[in-house]
């Protein structure tokens, strides 16, 4: 029997739900300030992935004719270093030092603090006790001075200051993951999965690993800004990487003795440093606010 239709009803169509990562992509496409960012952002590691097809010159070519070279000179956009290399090579080249030490130790952080945070919210008892206990040691520090004192006594070098800077961001982000499980694993679907017989394994893995992780992943990316600027600043005091290699830290450090010669080419590494930092962060405050379900 065929369905009829009253005149001026109007026929039942069917209404596609919006997910809620549909909903989140869909505030991301309306934030212009996030999506700059991320260009920029893209534009930096993509420069830094293809340097060695990017870089016009080589950057560890020296010329003591051509050195501090103003920014516009034929042949040097942004003008020469100290020892005459070419400044733009060189800052093309030092992202990639330089987000391998910002980016790398944030990565590592978040699989063991959200590792740690999960086992001490989900368990609960002595175990959280001596993990969040041991977390709060570490808080008794200031960050960059728990950077340079890990740094100092490991040595300097790439590997020493990428394991330094994971050691100062796994406890923030344990103490973020340990909240949200805690807040998480006393929810009516949790509390349904466990009284149907599901172990905690896969409750943590179907039920909590889901919920937790996107408020961490989040909070993890406002630390990259965070590492980039920590990771110049060890490699300013010569804790980092080691001359002639390019990074923005320590190209900062060797260009400070030419400040007052050529103050625009010297506050050049500063300027790459800041404007990564900023898109790290307001991307981050972006994703914050799209993932916000109450908004």
């Amino acid at each position: 029997m065929a369905e009829t239709t009253l005149p001026g009803m109007v026929p039942d169509t069917p209404v596609a739900s919006r997910g809620y990562w549909s909903s989140v992509f869909r505030r991301l496409r309306g934030d212009w300030v996030t999506i700059f960012c991320l260009v920029v952002l893209l534009a930096i590691i993509l420069s830094a992935i293809f340097a060695p097809w990017v870089a016009p010159v080589d950057p560890y070519k020296t010329s003591v004719i051509r050195r501090l070279k103003d920014i516009g000179t034929p042949g040097f956009p942004l003008g020469t270093d100290e020892l005459g290399r070419d400044m733009l090579s060189r800052l093309i080249y030092g992202g990639r030092l330089s987000l391998l030490m910002g980016i790398t130790p944030v990565i590592n952080a978040l699989v063991i603090g959200s590792l740690l945070g999960i086992v001490a919210g989900f368990v609960g008892g002595k175990i959280n006790m001596v993990i969040m206990r041991t977390v709060d040691v570490f808080y008794a520090f200031p960050s960059v001075l728990l950077a340079i004192a890990i740094s100092g006594a490991l040595g300097a070098g790439l590997v020493n200051s990428i394991v330094s800077l994971t050691i100062v961001f796994v406890p923030p982000i344990t103490r973020v993951a340990e909240s949200v499980t805690t807040s998480v694993r006393n929810l009516d679907f949790v509390e349904a999965a466990r009284a149907s017989g599901a172990g905690s394994w896969t409750i943590i893995r179907v039920h909590v690993l889901g919920n937790v992780l996107g408020p961490v992943f989040v909070f993890a990316t406002g630390l990259i800004s965070v590492s980039i600027i920590l990771a110049s600043g060890l490699s300013f005091l010569g804790l980092g990487v080691r001359p002639p290699e390019p990074e923005w830290g320590l190209m900062l450090n060797t260009l400070r003795q030419s400040i007052y010669v050529n103050p625009w080419v010297c506050a050049l590494p500063g300027v790459m440093i800041f404007i990564t930092s900023i898109c790290f962060n307001m991307m981050s405050d972006g994703l914050r606010a799209a993932m916000d379900v109450r908004a």
